[in-house]
């Protein structure tokens, strides 16, 4: 993931010296050459992967961290879905409107609708402790002891937010004009853009999880916060139509994950992610 990164951050600034000769010649009667007052949207997907990451899990009779669990996302591939009103929230998919407050800067809100699944087939170490009202798993789990809980079969725990690690932040972002780059005159008919931006915002997951034989809870949260980078290029069409692709990686720290029907049982985790994304979208003037 860090590999990934770096090299995107290099890439950008790699063209940077290219970007700011071209713009010196950009053609200022073309409808592309000017962004300030824009407004864009786009819709897409993204593919998620997952640092490893810490879960502590604490309630009445237990209160216990398992250590490095792994988690996938849970993509559905190219399907209708995607288009279909009544099903566009189902897969992992983006969303966001913004605005261009000059030729090269905007600002914008969305939400990045990811999914995360805690992988179930493994083997991960637990400290802390369990208590007596849950027999299966009664004990005191020392840090130093190198105890280990099967996940194979779910009864322990299953545990995703997969309706679902819903990530609502707002960006600032730079766009840069590198057609010349590509010896695209006319920008009007199909244009090249780099894009690179941060972002912050708020965590509100609908997490599905059966712990400890408990009754599950499956109900949206708010749970913890999240920040951002991304790099990307925007091709556009025709003036008014762009695909969009990001590759963007963050941080996400959820301390208030509710995890049963009761608001006395909680988790808290935070990990590093990595999306692929692939957008479409609009841009025009108001």
């Amino acid at each position: 993931m860090k590999k990934l990164l770096l090299f995107s951050y290099l890439t950008f600034f790699a063209l940077t010296p290219a970007v700011y000769a071209q713009e010196k010649t950009a053609n200022p009667d073309k409808y592309t050459a000017h962004n300030k007052g824009k407004m864009f949207v786009f819709w897409g997907g993204n593919r998620e992967s997952f640092s490893k990451s810490d879960i502590h899990f604490k309630g009445p009779d237990y209160d216990f961290t398992l250590y490095d669990v792994m988690a996938n996302d849970k993509p559905k591939g190219w399907h209708i879905d995607y288009v279909n009103p009544s099903r566009m929230t189902i897969p992992q998919t983006n969303l966001r409107i913004g605005y261009f407050i000059n030729d090269h800067y905007n600002i914008s809100i969305g939400v990045d609708h990811m999914k995360y699944v805690m992988n179930q087939n493994q083997n991960v170490e637990i400290a802390g402790v369990v208590g007596a009202s849950y027999p299966d798993y009664a004990g005191v789990y020392l840090p130093s002891g190198n105890h280990i809980i099967d996940m194979t079969d779910g009864t322990f725990l299953k545990f995703e937010h997969t309706d679902g690690l819903n990530y609502v932040h707002s960006e600032i972002s730079r766009v840069d004009d590198i057609s010349q780059l590509f010896k695209i005159r006319n920008t009007d008919k199909f244009q090249v853009n780099i894009t690179e931006g941060v972002g912050a915002g708020f965590l509100y997951p609908k997490t599905n999880a059966t712990l400890l034989g408990k009754e599950i809870h499956d109900d949206f949260h708010v749970s913890g916060f999240g920040v951002s980078g991304k790099v990307g290029l925007n091709f556009t069409f025709f003036k008014y139509f762009f695909i969009q692709t990001e590759l963007k990686g963050g941080y996400i720290n959820m301390n208030d994950i509710r995890t049963t029907s009761s608001p006395s049982d909680k988790a808290s985790q935070s990990f590093f992610f990595l999306q692929r994304i692939i957008a479409f979208g609009g841009i025009f003037k108001l």
